[in-house]
């Protein structure tokens, strides 16, 4: 199969694995590599070191090109992906944070960039930044998807950037794939519909919930993690969403965050406290700033995310992550639906069964092609 996207990195199908935290894992991310899509490495959890081992583990697993995921808005991610840089990976994954920096740096060496957007706002930013492809998340996604659902969100950004997108949000099989690409993707992703496999990491307890569920059995609210995010609908979840934001147990939570990432609580802390890394070259004193070029709507769009991580405010946004971060981990690794919170998409009712990463992928191109081939005869 020949699209922009499968030219662009390289692999067989333009099938996504999405970089989902505990999940997206070495065994994973290689698995649907070799089946001929390309995963990214969730590297939230990680630090420096362990993002190296891992970048070093999925090439031991494969020898196909593969990417890695680094979420620039929290904690460490900037230096993770800056390890991504020096291993050379093929592919980077960026969102919620500026980018150009890290662009310049990856084309450096002739890799390429993706960047996760959910506004045509956002979109046109990272086009404009140098991103080569953009990974569209529509409001059906699990965990950050868009206000904006896929069926419109994916068309809008088609027709507002030039380079090639990726879908994601709402697909699990060949119909949905073949949706999205009569919106003009290029490409989608299939993060809940690959989680649930044998290759992958997530407790049999959280899989098990999530083929129990329907489509409706999702949450959608910004009261979880700061930002709006679907969550499994499960009597942990609503408690999650009712109580909100807790300051006491954000805090207590960045210390397990900490120990995670190989930081000391007070260097973790005052990146909190200092917000996102800004990806911004440092300008020469004699030079004079350039003046605001971005275009009016790209501006309007930002600004609501750049509020919301600026000022006092920022500290008890990110101790409400780091909340979250507790909550999925649990639900994600131990299968703890009592204290945990899973993140999955409104997809997981029309997904019944636990396949093998190569079955999956296997079967959603056959009746991909197949739905191709059925149209073409249409008149």
């Amino acid at each position: 199969m020949k699209t922009k996207i499968t030219e662009l990195f390289g692999i067989e199908y333009p099938i996504i694995l999405p970089g989902m935290s505990w999940i997206s894992v070495p065994e994973l991310v290689a698995a649907v590599c070799n089946a001929g899509g390309i995963g990214y490495l969730a590297t939230g959890p990680l630090s420096p070191a362990k993002t190296r081992e891992s970048i070093r583990r999925i090439r031991q697993l494969t020898d196909k090109p593969f990417a890695v995921g680094a979420t620039l808005l929290m904690p460490g991610a900037y230096e993770n992906a800056l390890v991504a840089v020096e291993e050379k990976v093929p592919v980077l994954n960026i969102s919620l944070g500026k980018g150009e920096t890290l662009i310049k740096k990856v084309h450096a060496y002739g890799g390429k960039i993706i960047s996760t957007v959910t506004t045509v706002g956002h979109a046109l930013a990272a086009e404009k930044s140098g991103a080569d492809a953009l990974q569209v998340t529509g409001y059906e996604a699990a965990a950050h998807g868009s206000q904006v659902t896929t069926l419109v969100l994916v068309p809008a950004v088609v027709d507002a950037v030039k380079i090639p997108v990726v879908a994601i949000g709402g697909i699990a099989d060949g119909r949905g794939m073949a949706a999205a690409f009569a919106l003009g993707a290029e490409g989608v992703g299939m993060g809940t519909r690959l989680s649930i496999t044998k290759e992958s990491p997530v407790h049999e307890l959280a899989m098990q919930k999530q083929l129990e569920c329907g489509i409706e059995d999702t949450i959608y609210s910004n009261r979880f993690d700061a930002l709006y995010c679907r969550i499994l609908k499960t009597p942990s979840g609503e408690k999650a969403v009712k109580q909100g934001r807790n300051l006491a147990k954000g805090v207590m939570a960045s210390f397990d965050i900490a120990k995670s990432m190989d930081l000391s609580w007070m260097k973790l802390a005052t990146s909190i406290l200092s917000g996102a890394k800004s990806d911004k070259p440092e300008r020469p004193k004699d030079t004079p700033a350039k003046t605001d070029s971005v275009p009016k709507q790209k501006k309007e769009k930002t600004s609501l995310f750049q509020k919301m991580m600026k000022g006092p405010q920022t500290g008890m946004n990110m101790a409400h992550m780091a909340q979250a971060y507790v909550a999925i981990k649990k639900a994600t690794e131990n299968g703890d639906l009592k204290d945990g919170v899973y993140l999955s998409g409104q997809v997981q009712g029309i997904i019944h069964d636990i396949p093998t990463v190569a079955k999956v992928i296997n079967r959603t191109v056959e009746e991909f092609t197949k739905i191709q081939r059925d149209l073409a005869q249409i008149k």
